[in-house]
């Protein structure tokens, strides 16, 4: 992969669209196609800013881990919403959002854009394992904070966070990261094992937050700094968080691999190159019609053969 390569965490974008965009934006049989037609605005918004040479729709094929879930059985669990024994387990999703999935993915096949989910991984370790293996510059297009950790200004790594849309995006570089967090990419993780993450079902150490996290990496480098210091009795710790980390070791020697996000999952054999024209023609004149993507689909044609 050479150019500017942009890496889309495509379920954080189309539930982003869900929300965004009206459920009166249908289909001609009525079916929403709110989550459809709002993802190819953003993916239009996205080409014609930022122009990458390369793109990336990475999928979750599984959005919760056994091999997380094994060594932090919370996580994520509050999101289930039902248990299966083989396969990965359903995900707790608005039951008018779950039927454009596969819209969303026949209309990413048929435009031509690479589209890569690999068994036992989410998008995240996919993103995380493209962005390991890119020789040029990198913008990772998410919602999603945890994300913040391959954020790399030596090698151009960056994290495009939407804001309001995707009209409006933070443009998060280690500056932005050193400003609001007090860490570089590199420390976004450990930040993110001490502080925790509800959403996630990670629980963190007890007491200590965002800003106490940032004082501790700053003061003895990384998590295994700070728990060499719990052992230390000159280590310039309160009575509170000394007891706190020590009590957390069992969390704190696990909770790492949960947090860091992959770099070496299996990935396909992709053409990874920006489409200029549909791969499909005829397949994506179909879905247009049958699911009314009108002006949204021409749009992005129109953009992506600029």
């Amino acid at each position: 992969m050479t150019g500017r390569l942009m890496l889309l965490d495509t379920a954080s974008l189309y539930f982003r669209a869900y929300f965004g965009v009206p459920e009166s934006v249908k289909a001609p049989d009525g079916t929403p196609v709110n989550a459809v037609r709002g993802l190819l605005e953003f993916i239009d918004r996205l080409v014609k800013d930022h122009r990458p040479d390369q793109l990336v729709a990475c999928m979750d094929a599984d959005w919760r881990p056994q091999w997380r879930v094994d060594l932090i059985p919370s996580y994520k669990a509050h999101r289930v919403a039902e248990e299966h024994e083989a396969g990965p387990d359903a995900e707790e999703i608005p039951d008018t959002l779950s039927p454009q999935v596969p819209v969303i993915e026949d209309v990413l096949d048929a435009l031509g854009i690479a589209r890569v989910g690999v068994a036992r991984y989410e998008a995240d370790d996919v993103i995380g394992t493209f962005t390991a293996l890119a020789k040029g510059p990198v913008d990772i297009v998410t919602g999603d904070r945890d994300l913040y950790q391959l954020v790399d200004d030596e090698r151009g790594v960056r994290v495009l966070y939407p804001l309001k849309g995707v009209g409006m995006l933070q443009l998060t570089d280690e500056a932005v990261l050193r400003e609001k967090y007090g860490v570089d990419g590199r420390g976004y993780a450990d930040l993110a094992t001490l502080r925790g993450d509800p959403s996630d079902g990670l629980p963190g150490v007890p007491g200590i937050g965002e800003k106490t996290a940032a004082k501790l990496l700053a003061e003895f480098g990384d998590l295994a700094g700070i728990m060499a210091a719990v052992d230390d009795p000159k280590a310039k710790l309160t009575p509170s968080q000394r007891k706190r980390l020590d009590e957390s070791r069992p969390y704190m020697a696990v909770a790492p691999t949960v947090v860091k996000v992959a770099d070496d999952v299996p990935l396909p054999e992709v053409d990874t190159a920006l489409p200029h024209t549909p791969r499909d023609p005829a397949a994506l004149d179909a879905l247009a019609a049958r699911w009314g993507l009108g002006g949204s689909l021409h749009r992005l044609l129109v953009t992506l053969g600029a």
